[in-house]
């Protein structure tokens, strides 16, 4: 199946324990590697999110973020600045004995002074049952989001398969005409041969068997009819792999290095005057459908 390696999903999940957001991006990249940024209350699901993310991606770079935030309230700590308050005592009974100030000091008055208390909140202790819960709802969010990814994959991958159906096509069509033009310019060497041989045969003598035997064996050399028939069958090979279910961009790439090979061939055995430009072009179309089976997982 052909699946583009690159894609972009974002879920978020919420319910009474927590908030959960996830971020998943997809590259290129020829092994499965996998990044992650998780928080540190998620640090023991780090595994089974890896195993997670294999079963939907064969190969390529992923990038997945988390952010979490628990629905708990927090709990309110009050700290007393002692030293403060010991220093304020002191100085109010000294102004006390001097006339200055009457009464004693009230929480009123503490709460009116921001050096005498320290409000903070403390964070709510979070139980087992608690994390198991957010762990559950977080792989329910990761499974959401490697869904909407693949979706996003399969519909790149069908952009690449008409591209690279189409070149396909044209590639096929492209040996077939070098097959013809080379079956013309053997038979062009072969009678090129004849009519030398047949000027010179007033000035050698020659055994006529073992000269028409020569013709044949040199115009044999540029016979390339065993690498346009490997080609077809590679032609053939590159449909089954692309209608597999499997991931194939790696076999895709392989069975391109063979196609250009025969290609290459074909190009330094074949003669005929087309031979040449349509071995370019050949070679132009399987590079472009190169570049593109690099976007293919």
């Amino acid at each position: 199946m052909i699946k583009s390696m690159t894609g972009f999903a974002s879920v978020t999940r919420e319910d009474e324990h927590a908030t959960i957001g996830i971020t998943i991006r997809a590259l290129n990249h020829r092994h499965l590697d996998v990044q992650l940024r998780l928080p540190q209350t998620l640090a023991a699901v780090e595994s089974d999110v890896r195993t997670l993310i294999a079963r939907h991606i064969a190969r390529g770079r992923v990038e997945l973020g988390v952010s979490l935030q628990l629905r708990q309230t927090p709990g309110i700590e009050v700290e007393l600045n002692q030293e403060f308050v010991r220093a304020l005592e002191t100085a109010l009974a000294q102004a006390r004995e001097r006339g200055l100030i009457s009464g004693t000091l009230t929480p009123g008055d503490l709460l009116r002074l921001p050096q005498a208390l320290a409000i903070r909140e403390r964070p709510a202790d979070a139980n087992d049952a608690l994390m198991a819960a957010v762990a559950g709802g977080a792989r329910e969010a990761l499974d959401a989001a490697l869904s909407d990814l693949d979706s996003m994959r399969v519909r790149e991958g069908d952009h690449l398969r008409a591209d690279l159906d189409q070149r396909r096509t044209l590639v096929a069509d492209l040996v077939e005409r070098i097959a013809s033009a080379a079956d013309e310019g053997r038979a062009t060497v072969e009678q090129r041969l004849t009519e030398r041989v047949a000027q010179l045969r007033s000035e050698l003598q020659a055994d006529e068997a073992a000269v028409a035997q020569e013709i044949v064996r040199t115009a044999a050399r540029s016979d390339i009819s065993e690498e346009v028939s490997r080609f077809r069958g590679h032609v053939a090979h590159w449909v089954t792999l692309a209608d597999s279910a499997e991931p194939c961009g790696r076999k895709l790439d392989f069975l391109l290095q063979e196609m250009n090979r025969e290609v290459n061939t074909m190009g330094s055995k074949a003669d005929g005057l087309r031979v040449s430009e349509l071995i370019i072009s050949a070679k132009a179309e399987l590079e472009k459908m190169r570049e593109q089976v690099q976007n293919v997982e």
